[in-house]
């Protein structure tokens, strides 16, 4: 390899590598943990997510190592043209309509692969909208503005939530060339870098106060904006995936405010003593 490639190839690593931080802010990764009903299991569930973690994303890159040797061949698949963002995430479904083609007991393993993604979205879909809906009616409503609601009104916000998403849904997916991975990857930098800095300090830093949390998490956002539309489009080395740097600035952030404001409370140092001997 060529000095001009060896830096290139080196900069696809780092920001496709740069897609793991976005785990540590995922709602429906996180909501698993904090749903456990014994904590003495959190260290086998976190085997568990590791290892399933592992399985899960392996078998993506091995699917898009098959479909980079497929797209050459027009007689494997119907549409071999999966250069597109929108005609490659088809590839799983062409796979298994392939498949389907050669008898009835393939017929079957190709529905099975269907039922995985709808699975696998349903699961993913439901997590997404409870989080959703509980955030506004109970975070946002009860919490940030202080609005008192009894049982009925938190559950009719919370059905009026899904509701609102739902059309946005269909608005975002009413262009049928539009990219679902475009959208996701701007939406899962947008958690890891909001939620993401601020799960990993207060549990590593007991320093951490709600000031620097508050900071890193209005600047990790931000700056996700900043870089998707002011930085990255001038391309080069600038064309980094905007979790990255938005994950470092949220970070940072929560460093610098969290040593230039109050120590936090002692109720809150204790808590986290407990935890970490747990």
């Amino acid at each position: 390899m060529t000095g001009e490639g060896r830096p290139f190839k080196l900069f696809n690593v780092v920001t496709t590598m740069a897609w793991g931080l976005g785990y540590f802010g995922m709602p429906h990764v996180l909501l698993r943990f904090m749903a456990i009903k014994n904590p003495n299991q959190l260290k086998l569930s976190r085997r568990i997510a590791s290892i399933w973690v592992v399985f899960s994303l392996g078998i993506a890159v091995f699917l898009g190592i098959i479909a980079r040797a497929m797209k050459d061949l027009p007689d494997m698949l119907d549409h071999s043209d999966l250069t597109s963002s929108s005609k490659a995430e088809t590839l799983i479904v062409e796979i298994a309509n392939m498949i389907s083609k050669h008898g009835f007991a393939f017929a079957l393993i190709g529905g099975l692969i269907i039922a995985g993604i709808l699975a696998s979205t349903m699961s993913t879909a439901d997590s997404q909208l409870i989080a959703a809906s509980s955030a506004v009616s109970e975070n946002i409503i009860q919490d940030v503005f202080k609005v008192k609601m009894n049982e009925k009104m938190a559950m009719l916000a919370a059905r009026l939530t899904l509701i609102v998403v739902a059309v946005l849904g269909i608005v975002l997916a009413w262009n049928p060339d539009s990219s679902v991975f475009n959208i996701v990857s701007f939406a899962w930098a947008g958690f890891g870098a909001v939620f993401g800095p601020v799960m990993i300090m207060a549990l590593f830093w007991k320093r951490a106060n709600k000031y620097g949390a508050l900071a890193g998490m209005l600047g990790g956002g931000g700056m996700i904006f900043i870089w998707k539309f002011a930085v990255r489009p001038m391309g080069g080395v600038w064309d980094l995936y905007e979790l990255l740097p938005a994950f470092l600035t949220g970070i940072i952030l929560i460093v610098v405010v969290s040593l230039l404001t109050p120590k936090p409370e002692d109720e809150i140092v204790e808590e986290f003593e407990k935890v970490k001997a747990m």
